[in-house]
């Protein structure tokens, strides 16, 4: 059952440096407390989750001030989340901190940017019942790049805590800013 509750690259520093989803069963959750999980077994989570959009397709809101996000669930291993993309809609350049994680597109699609090398952007489109799973310190940019709006369910572990921002400047990413949990989202 989920609880509800309610969003190698080179890297340089700018410094210089609630609605209850009882019935929202996924078979093989695990428990809370047991050891950090892989970016393969949040991949099945979120597929799991993805593909019952009767326990959470009623939450879905479209804002087009800003991307809609809501957590669906926080344990002490992992968290995950329901997010809604507008055309046009990104997170900018962004990792996950110490975080493994992974996203399954439950409708639409979006597009992952991300950098290898010396500012080599490279796109991924990712579709409807796609999974994309990464591992601690993944910098991408999602976004919705396409005219139908797109649904993502995305699953962290352990749970975020921050998520550094950047910018992609000739020289590669610049550290720009740090977001942390419970005070910017």
């Amino acid at each position: 059952m989920l609880r509800s509750a309610v969003a190698g690259v080179g890297v340089v520093d700018a410094a210089g440096s609630p609605a209850a989803l009882a019935d929202l069963a996924v078979v093989g959750l695990p428990a809370a407390g047991r050891a950090r999980l892989g970016p393969a077994r949040l991949g099945q989570m979120v597929a799991a989750v993805a593909a019952q959009p009767d326990g959470w397709g009623g939450l879905v809101r479209f804002d087009a001030g800003r991307r809609w996000f809501r957590r669906l669930e926080l344990a002490e291993d992992y968290e995950v989340w329901l997010l809604s993309w507008l055309p046009g809609q990104d997170t900018g350049f962004h990792d996950h901190g110490s975080a493994s994680g992974a996203f399954a597109v439950a409708g639409g699609r979006i597009r992952e940017r991300t950098v290898a090398g010396a500012g080599q952007v490279r796109h991924r489109t990712v579709a409807r019942g796609t999974v994309r799973s990464f591992g601690a310190r993944h910098v991408h940019d999602v976004v919705n790049a396409f005219a139908e709006p797109a649904i993502t369910v995305h699953a962290y572990s352990p749970p975020l805590t921050a998520m550094r921002r950047y910018e992609l400047t000739g020289s590669g990413l610049v550290h720009t800013a740090t977001d942390h949990a419970e005070r910017d989202w």
